[in-house]
């Protein structure tokens, strides 16, 4: 049994060892973007003052600082957490997949649990505005979804986001096809885009993948 951290990948070398294979058009991002769900006055006041505070500084902040000024409370403004699943930070993800024994921390995760991570659902990883020497971050993601995917042993698909920066992209593993969105940049008016794929992801988890 071989054994590799997330960062050790590239999509190329993901691809070849797990016979994986990024496809350009995807039905369930499609859906995903697409879905219409209301922001409230709230939330749409909660999001401009985040992304004022990002504007201001976020090129300088690091990794702990983007997690922790913007990232965790977007995704906490859309009301995550419950007694079926949960928003957990810093969690250790590893898993067997084909020959390898995968493993690393995840910087976010929604998985089923209340008070601990239970099966991962949807995964996330950020970075500063640079991620050098911190491995590829898409193919990261794509990593922690392989083992996502062997744990929900459902062959449901597999939820994720990364964040360098201000910009963010959100990815499928459905199989063993991977897709990855277009760029959100959230110091646009694309936030609000952004919050509604969290909001909508929800909907997709309660309604799709643990029923």
């Amino acid at each position: 049994m071989k054994t590799a951290t997330f960062k050790e990948w590239t999509l190329t070398t993901l691809d070849k060892a797990f016979g994986l294979c990024q496809i350009w058009e995807c039905a369930l991002m499609d859906n995903w973007e697409n879905q219409e769900i209301e922001i409230d006055d709230f939330e749409k006041k909660t999001l401009l003052n985040l992304q004022k505070h990002q504007i201001r500084g976020g090129r300088a902040w690091n990794e702990v600082e983007l997690e922790n000024k913007f990232i965790s409370p977007v995704i906490m403004t859309a009301n995550i957490d419950d007694e079926q699943i949960g928003y957990f930070l810093e969690r250790r993800l590893s898993g067997i997949v084909g020959d390898y024994e995968l493993s690393g921390i995840v910087d976010g995760m929604i998985a089923t649990g209340f008070r601990d991570p239970d099966i991962p659902l949807f995964c996330l990883h950020e970075y500063k505005h640079r991620c050098d020497n911190q491995g590829s971050p898409d193919a990261q993601a794509l990593a922690a979804m392989l083992v996502a995917r062997e744990q929900n042993d459902n062959q449901k698909a597999i939820y994720d986001v990364f964040v360098v920066g201000l910009v963010w992209n959100f990815m499928i593993l459905n199989g063993n096809e991977y897709f990855i969105s277009k760029t959100y940049h959230a110091d646009e008016e694309e936030i609000f885009a952004i919050f509604k794929m969290l909001k909508v992801l929800k909907k997709i988890i309660k309604d799709n993948l643990i029923n």
